[in-house]
């Protein structure tokens, strides 16, 4: 039997972690008798290990009691694919900063002058794997593994046509609202609707992920520079959007 502060040294958590899982009937220790100490076994520890995965994973608290008696079993399955798809993904961009950074060294040791271009690719996958953690604080810790699972599945030619559809797009906007097009005309509505199925490529069509990507874009004055600047939008085309999708 451990007591509390011995079993979180022992496993490596919180006692205010414990406390938590208590709480939320995750892991239920023994109470003494005529103390009322919380008492922790061996066995304990097996199925904080468990709760610990499962959390690593991505996994709400909500949802971990009840993957751990079995009745989400399927879910565990795609939350599990999901991750392995995303540690391929940070691996593969890993693997290509590391391989840049290989390149410019043996360049490097080759001719004693640094190769300029292959520092620029050195520093463009390293920025790739990083330009986009700034936003990542609007996300729910869910949405976050939903994010990252479809990213793992974004190609550089979906990036590419992504980029041109909205370029042309947030384009067609600016126009109509020089124009004076009332957004809630036939128009309008349909630029609406672009806008909206481009989204849906985004999102696909995730309520926690669009939730997410709501509370950016609300906070967008905030957003750091840099890259982070270019997915901003002439006012006009945001005022323009959120008048042809409101039915006010």
């Amino acid at each position: 039997m451990y007591r509390v502060r011995e079993f979180a040294a022992l496993a490596g958590v919180t006692v205010r972690a414990l406390h938590h899982y208590d709480q939320l009937g995750l892991l239920k220790p023994l109470r003494h008798t005529r103390t009322s100490y919380r008492l922790y076994r061996d066995s304990d520890l097996a199925r904080l290990e468990q709760i610990v995965v499962l959390k690593f994973l991505g996994i709400p608290l909500r949802d971990i009691g009840a993957l751990l008696k079995g009745a989400k079993s399927a879910k565990l399955r795609d939350v599990l694919q999901q991750q392995q798809r995303v540690l391929r993904h940070k691996r593969h961009r890993l693997d290509a900063a590391i391989g840049a950074i290989e390149r410019a060294e043996r360049s490097l040791a080759g001719t004693g002058e640094p190769d300029w271009n292959l520092f620029t690719l050195v520093v463009k996958e390293i920025e790739m794997e990083n330009n986009t953690d700034w936003a990542k604080k609007y996300y729910s810790e869910n949405a976050k593994t939903k994010v990252d699972a479809r990213r793992a599945l974004w190609t550089p030619e979906l990036q590419e046509r992504a980029t041109r559809d909205w370029t042309q797009l947030v384009n067609d906007v600016a126009a109509a609202a020089v124009r004076g097009e009332n957004p809630q005309s036939d128009a309008g509505q349909q630029l609406a609707s672009r806008w909206r199925e481009l989204l849906a490529g985004f999102t696909g069509g995730d309520p926690e992920i669009q939730q997410g990507l709501n509370h950016m874009w609300a906070d967008r004055e905030h957003w750091p520079e840099g890259d982070a600047k270019s997915f901003n939008m002439p006012p006009e085309v945001v005022v323009f959007i959120r008048r042809a999708q409101s039915r006010i």
